[in-house]
């Protein structure tokens, strides 16, 4: 408040001062007339200002009180906006130089999990190639049985021809009636 009062004493003083430099212009001096219409216009002045400041003078007050506020509110926030871009800058640059260490630790990390899947892989390749070579020769037993099995009938065929070829030759009519005959026998018999 006391600044308010400083301000209009300063200001009035001002004014009186320039108005009597201004007051000797056109080579006029200090008359009756002149100095009875500076005191009016003086008055006129200090009424008008005593208007302003009981009418807008509690206005005018906040409005320079409120922006200076808001000023400092703005400083205090940008302040502290600067703080936290430059704690954001210190992370970032900390991310920057770790991002390297993360960036070799991940392809570490992929290095051996592809070792151990190669490792799974091969371990799978061999233990399928044992089971197909197991099978192979399970296979493989299979058929030369088989075929021994199949070769063995043939021969038993063949023998069996050879013989009834060889008794058809060597027996007569009278020897085949007898072994019917026995045959029979036997047959009955048991």
């Amino acid at each position: 408040m006391k600044r308010v009062y400083v301000f209009f004493a300063v200001l009035v003083a001002a004014l009186a001062i320039s108005s009597i430099a201004f007051a000797n212009i056109n080579g006029e001096v200090f008359t009756e007339d002149n100095v009875q219409n500076y005191g009016l216009r003086m008055l006129n002045f200090a009424i008008f200002l005593f208007l302003l400041y009981k009418f807008g003078g509690a206005k005018i007050r906040e409005f320079f009180v409120g922006r200076r506020d808001q000023i400092k509110q703005d400083l205090d926030d940008l302040q502290s906006r600067q703080v936290d871009a430059e704690k954001k800058l210190k992370e970032v640059e900390a991310s920057i130089a770790n991002m390297a260490q993360e960036k070799q630790a991940i392809l570490d990390e992929a290095r051996q999990q592809g070792d151990a899947l190669k490792a799974a892989i091969i371990a799978k390749a061999h233990k399928d190639a044992e089971s197909l070579t197991e099978q192979a020769k399970r296979t493989a037993s299979n058929e030369a049985q088989a075929a021994i099995d199949s070769i063995r009938a043939e021969m038993a065929d063949m023998i069996v021809a050879a013989a009834e070829k060889l008794v058809a030759e060597k027996l007569s009519a009278s020897d085949h009636d007898k072994l019917v005959d026995d045959y029979l026998t036997k047959v009955v018999l048991n």
